[in-house]
């Protein structure tokens, strides 16, 4: 993880346990800097996603589109289970 990043986070031990367990940058971030101060506990900061749905449940078509929203490259060639795992892992 670069330094910069490092130094944004109030939780960083935190936010390497969630990547490891398989969350997201943005979630492990988000989670790792809800504070037990604010009116929303770090538990239902990390219930805020789910909107989209299941990636499984995604056309390659939507994957594709959803790796340029995020600004990734080298998606156009990949099966949907690459796609998958890109978008997981980003």
């Amino acid at each position: 993880m670069p330094r910069d990043r490092e130094s944004s986070l109030k939780d960083p031990e935190l936010y390497e346990t969630l990547r490891s367990d398989g969350a997201s940058k943005e979630k492990a971030a988000r989670i790792s800097n809800a504070t037990g101060g604010t009116k929303k506990g770090r538990s239902e900061v990390g219930r805020k996603g789910g909107e989209s749905g299941d990636y499984e449940d995604w056309t390659v078509p939507e994957l594709r589109r959803r790796a340029k929203e995020l600004g990734l490259t080298g998606y156009s060639g990949k099966r949907k289970k690459e796609l998958i795992t890109t978008l997981r892992n980003h």
